[in-house]
C-alpha cells in the first residue's frame, strides 16, 4: 500500500513568494504605523490597487479636484475603518468594510463609497498579519 502524500512529502518548493517581496517589489504598501496609532497590534499592509484607489492623492489631484485632501488623511481613514470592522464580532478571517472617499478618477469631487477587505493570517514568519485589498484580490 503506498501513502497518497509522499509525492507531497517530498516535494521542493517550486517558487514562493512572500510578504516581505512583496512589500520590497511595491505590490503592499506596509502601513503597520498608522494602524498601529488606530488600535492594530499587528502588521498592516495595504493592497497597491486599494491604495491607488482609497489613499493615493497628489497636490495635482488637489488642485483638480478642487478639494483639500492628503494621503495621511485618506490612509487614516481606510485604517480606522478597518479597525472598526475588526472590532465586530465573529470569527471569520476575512471582513468586508467601507468607507467614503472621493475618487481619483474622474471629474467629480463628491465623496463616494468604496468596500475594501481585511484578511488576517499567517505572514511570512507565520506570526499574525493583517492585509487590506479590494474585495476582488484574494
Amino acid at each position: 500500500m503506498t501513502n497518497e502524500n509522499a509525492l507531497f512529502d517530498s516535494a521542493d518548493v517550486v517558487h514562493s513568494y512572500t510578504r516581505a517581496e512583496a512589500i520590497a517589489d511595491g505590490l503592499l504598501i506596509d502601513v503597520t504605523e498608522t494602524a498601529r496609532e488606530a488600535g492594530f497590534t499587528v502588521p498592516v499592509a495595504i493592497t497597491r490597487a486599494a491604495w491607488a484607489d482609497c489613499v493615493e492623492w497628489t497636490a495635482e489631484t488637489d488642485k483638480r479636484k478642487a478639494t483639500h485632501q492628503d494621503e495621511a488623511g485618506r490612509l487614516w481613514d481606510v485604517v480606522y475603518m478597518a479597525r472598526l470592522a475588526a472590532r465586530a464580532r465573529g470569527d471569520q478571517p476575512r471582513r468586508l468594510f467601507e468607507l467614503y472617499r472621493v475618487p481619483v478618477e474622474g471629474r467629480g469631487n463628491k465623496p463616494r463609497r468604496v468596500a475594501l477587505a481585511m484578511h488576517i493570517g499567517p505572514g511570512d514568519t507565520c506570526a499574525p498579519v493583517i492585509t487590506i485589498g479590494m474585495p476582488n484580490e484574494d
